[in-house]
């Protein structure tokens, strides 16, 4: 698809919304289930594209992306009637005899530009939202993963209603194109850069925007745990789909007597999950670009590498990699690493941690490895992160309920569970009071006597 032809096709997905073909609960729930059956018997289809993209394993392929989309699934299958009901809300005594109610909405044409990194997962998990809220949607794939592209423009109109859900493959001229598009909404999951001019563009038809972005997201460890067992998670979640994923650990702060009984705890632990000839490993994956792997690599020299560092261009492979005594200043620290490298940073004491997160950007997630409760509640309470976990990382994806979104410059808004449904909808105030009787003439309107005067006053003394 050129650009030339995106207004044509924006054109027809809004006929389609507006003729009310997205609105039904029956539709939602048809296309829901049509999506879990495209997953389920094209698995190998997308198995083999994000093989090819990221070189991930199948097993990989079935957690982190498949699998979490038929999990979304269903869980919005198993609450969509309760969130579509209209909610009652309670009026207050100057408008009775009145009712109130929450009336939920479909936005209209909704716009989702998906990355690179989780090709599949991050194009769907928005469209689930969007279809649960009766919303008709285009998809635009990274061209940067052109495999798992392509699959989707192929599968998506066997499988989906085309006339109110479309896929817009290509790269920037595509992406321009849409952007010159009036949308109801637009999904942008990415860097801040194109965060940017996704909200310049949005902001010329004042359209509500959701953008996921990403950041360094800081691990803190104390004496308090075991070292070995943290060790083995923070590895597992930095290096999952070769470190590119928007949550994985960025770096570990840390007193420098915990780094330095850590770091071989980590060589431990990617051993274990990745043997000792990691390159031969077909559960590893590459980098997806020649691009990312240069600029990954010219991190490797900002510490000394306590475990992997080797790396082949020809295939993209970078090993897992953990860096020590590495400056604050250095060049691995300025930006999201997004790779497989991990750097160990040393601090004084937990509030020369928590300073030195509070004063960089607010991380799309913050993860805590400490027994003390004390320890704890100060990362609640005193740092600000789309999300903090203690004890793993990575996993407070897999709650639906719980809001997956960053603040400040890791981003804007949040989904899953029934927030995807609340981003994709408007909430319609509905106010229904009878003209009789005629209460507002009574306290409200003019003329205003004595005796509206007191009642009036009554009402607002009960309320100071």
């Amino acid at each position: 698809m050129s650009e030339s032809t995106v207004p044509v096709v924006v054109k027809g997905l809004r006929h389609s919304f507006n003729s009310g073909v997205t609105r039904p609960e029956a539709w939602r729930r048809s296309q829901l289930l049509r999506m879990r059956d495209m997953l389920v018997e094209r698995e190998a289809d997308f198995e083999a594209a994000l093989h090819a993209d990221l070189g991930k394993s199948p097993l990989e392929s079935q957690i982190t992306e498949i699998g979490f989309l038929i999990g979304e699934i269903d869980h919005t299958l198993a609450n969509l009637s309760k969130w579509m009901r209209p909610r009652r809300v309670a009026t207050p005594l100057a408008v009775q005899p009145a009712t109130a109610k929450i009336v939920p909405e479909p936005l209209g044409l909704a716009l989702i530009i998906a990355p690179w990194n989780y090709p599949l997962m991050l194009a769907l998990s928005p469209l689930i939202g969007s279809i649960a809220a009766g919303n008709a949607a285009i998809v635009k794939p990274s061209e940067i993963a052109p495999a798992t592209s392509a699959v989707l423009a192929l599968l998506t109109p066997e499988y989906l209603d085309r006339r109110a859900i479309a896929v817009v493959e290509g790269g920037v001229p595509e992406t321009t194109a849409l952007l010159a598009e009036r949308f109801d909404h637009i999904f942008y999951t990415g860097n801040g850069r194109v965060g940017r001019i996704v909200a310049r563009a949005a902001a010329e038809h004042l359209t509500p925007i959701t953008l996921e972005l990403g950041g360094k997201s800081p691990v803190y460890i104390d004496e308090t745990v075991n070292l070995s067992e943290a060790a083995k998670r923070i590895a597992w979640g930095k290096f999952m789909n070769v470190g590119q994923t928007c949550v994985a650990p960025d770096y570990v702060l840390g007193r420098a007597e915990v780094l330095a009984k850590l770091a071989p705890k980590l060589a431990d632990a990617i051993h274990e999950l990745y043997g000792s000839a990691v390159q031969r490993n077909p559960d590893y994956g590459r980098i997806v670009s020649d691009a990312q792997f240069k600029r990954l690599v010219n991190y490797l020299g900002d510490g000394e590498i306590v475990v992997g560092g080797s790396h082949d261009a020809e295939t993209r492979f970078i090993e897992p990699t953990v860096l020590a005594g590495v400056s604050r200043d250095s060049s691995v620290m300025q930006d999201e690493i997004f790779g497989p490298i991990l750097p160990l940073v040393a601090v004084e004491s937990l509030d020369d941690a928590l300073d030195y997160v509070n004063a960089h950007d607010k991380p799309l997630a913050a993860y805590v490895f400490s027994n003390d409760s004390q320890v704890r509640a100060r990362w609640q309470s005193e740092t600000s992160s789309g999300a903090l976990s203690y004890g793993v990382p990575v996993m407070h994806l897999t709650v639906p309920d719980l809001p997956f979104g960053g603040v400040g410059e890791s981003g804007q808004g949040a989904y899953h569970g029934e927030r995807s449904f609340e981003v994709f909808s408007h909430m319609k105030a509905v106010l229904s009071k009878p003209l009789q009787p005629d209460t507002l003439s009574a306290t409200v309107m003019p003329p205003f006597t004595g005796a509206k005067e007191k009642i009036v006053r009554k009402v607002l003394g009960k309320l100071r």
